[in-house]
């Protein structure tokens, strides 16, 4: 920091959480998921579905419903989300909590059947947090984004938990994004590696 420079703003959550997302981290926790997104990632993913009143939104890989808790907390009453996953045991913690939601369809599902089967829907935002749609099938699911939509991914940045070879994967994603002219991109080395991708 530059001298006299006053530091005003830090990482801190001073913003509430969502209703329900303390249980859901708490049952989280109890059952060994360890693959949610982080706080403030949730956060901004929060802010950006603000931005889409009437939206439809997807979301690729539910885990127990920590990031859908925050994405349905930035949604508007007339906004909808589909939200996948193919592991039960995640999905029915999400279910427990936010399924009163009528906003909002959880379903169990493998993602690459459910990406075959809805190729041709339209999407304001999609959140992709699982191999489906991130690593596997991409250009079905950016063709699945409207213009003036957000594709975002998160995990962008070299985790502990990474196996070998995954770092290869998530540099040729960077690469393959950023070439691609019908997508502006903002990259974050934030949080967990955040990238939010607009199409134009």
């Amino acid at each position: 920091m530059l001298k006299n420079q006053v530091l005003i703003m830090t990482q801190d959550m001073i913003q509430p959480v969502p209703r329900h997302y303390c249980h859901i981290q708490q049952a989280t926790e109890v059952c060994g998921f360890t693959m949610s997104s982080d706080k403030m990632t949730c956060s901004l993913l929060r802010t950006l579905a603000a931005s889409k009143p009437g939206g439809r939104f997807l979301e690729l890989g539910t885990g127990t419903g920590l990031a859908t808790s925050w994405i349905l907390d930035g949604m508007d009453s007339h906004s909808s989300l589909v939200s996948i996953d193919n592991d039960s045991t995640s999905l029915d913690i999400a279910r427990d909590f936010l399924g009163t939601d009528t906003r909002l369809e959880l379903i169990l599902t493998d993602g690459a059947e459910w990406l075959i089967k809805n190729r041709q829907s339209k999407f304001d935002y999609i959140f992709a947090d699982t191999w489906h749609g991130k690593y596997l099938m991409l250009d079905d699911t950016l063709n699945m984004v409207n213009r003036g939509g957000f594709y975002i991914v998160d995990d962008m940045i070299s985790q502990a938990n990474w196996p070998e070879g995954h770092h290869e994967k998530a540099s040729n994603l960077v690469h393959y994004l950023d070439a691609r002219t019908d997508f502006f991109l903002a990259k974050q080395a934030w949080a967990t590696g955040i990238i939010v991708a607009v199409r134009r």
